[in-house]
């Protein structure tokens, strides 16, 4: 085979996802328990002005009071995320925050048969849990399921 005629690269992913959210918190017990309690989430490691937990197998989720930390970094208000429900794990959380008499909203059926799952954490964030990657196409495609269709798909040949 020529140089002119090597096969294409395939496009990979510099990335294998998120590593670690931070949420900016005002009260690190509070919300520490909240995850820790509700969600299961497990304490990796308590620092004076934050608290990591593990959330899933390649990720943590930072709380951090309010502040700069090094490299500049200073946390920030929550937008949105969702964590990613394993198999039967909506319907646990559901379990959970019954019994512990925590309001939420869902499970919202999606059109593609996922469900999600809304909480309120003590500080007024809206929390996710999105059984989409165990359901339906997202367990079929993965990711690129929630591509639009506005978007062009990537050139094979680059």
């Amino acid at each position: 085979m020529s140089a002119a005629a090597l096969a294409p690269v395939p496009r990979v992913m510099l990335t294998h996802g998120f590593a670690e959210p931070t949420i900016e918190v005002r009260d690190l017990d509070a919300l520490e328990r909240f995850y820790t309690d509700l969600f299961e989430l497990k304490v990796l490691a308590r620092e004076d002005d934050r608290v990591w937990l593990a959330a899933g197998e390649r990720a943590r989720l930072g709380l951090w009071l309010p502040g700069e930390k090094e490299f500049g970094d200073e946390g920030g208000r929550h937008v949105h995320y969702a964590f990613s429900a394993p198999p039967g794990g909506v319907d646990q959380l559901v379990a959970r925050l019954q019994d512990a008499g925590h309001d939420f909203r869902g499970p919202v059926e999606h059109d593609g048969g996922d469900r999600s799952l809304y909480v309120e954490d003590p500080e007024g964030n809206i929390v996710e849990v999105w059984d989409f990657f165990e359901r339906g196409e997202g367990r079929r495609v993965g990711a690129d399921a929630l591509a639009s269709d506005d978007v062009a798909p990537p050139d094979a040949s680059s």
